[in-house]
């Protein structure tokens, strides 16, 4: 049954203006987007010295960095199944947004700063390109 409806669900793209490519594009947008969140979050969770060093250099405690990490995963499963997927990127979007204040408040290079934001612009590119819905949205006035 979730086979036929994603069948279904990419027939129905395809014809209301998405093509084969696009699709194919932003799924591997959002992928690399992911997977790098993804590691991103575990490496949060496994706490070597260098994320350690990091986030204490951000003026944040270590005892903050698990939590960090679990709200980095959870968001990105969020933004990986398709059904939450835009719930998903609403919230790496304020994660991300964290990210930005946090890098800015600490005087970081705009390198670190511009990063966050590349993949916050990441990850909604990919769903833009992936996602009839999101594009419906932005589309239409409301």
């Amino acid at each position: 049954m979730t086979t036929q409806t994603s069948v279904n669900e990419s027939t129905a793209d395809r014809e209301r203006g998405i093509s084969k490519t696009q699709i194919w594009a932003g799924r591997i947008i959002s992928g690399l987007a992911a997977l790098f969140l993804i590691v991103d979050g575990t490496m949060k969770l496994l706490k070597p010295a260098v994320v350690v060093k990091a986030t204490r250099d951000l003026g944040y405690p270590e005892s903050q960095i698990v939590g960090i990490g679990v709200v980095l995963l959870a968001c990105t499963l969020l933004y990986i199944f398709p059904r939450t997927s835009i719930l998903g990127a609403i919230f790496l979007t304020g994660y991300l947004g964290g990210a930005i204040a946090s890098q800015a408040r600490a005087q970081a290079s705009w390198f670190n700063v511009v990063f966050a934001f590349v993949f916050g612009c990441l990850v909604w590119a990919g769903l833009w390109l992936r996602d009839i819905r999101v594009r419906n949205f932005l589309r239409y006035p409301h």
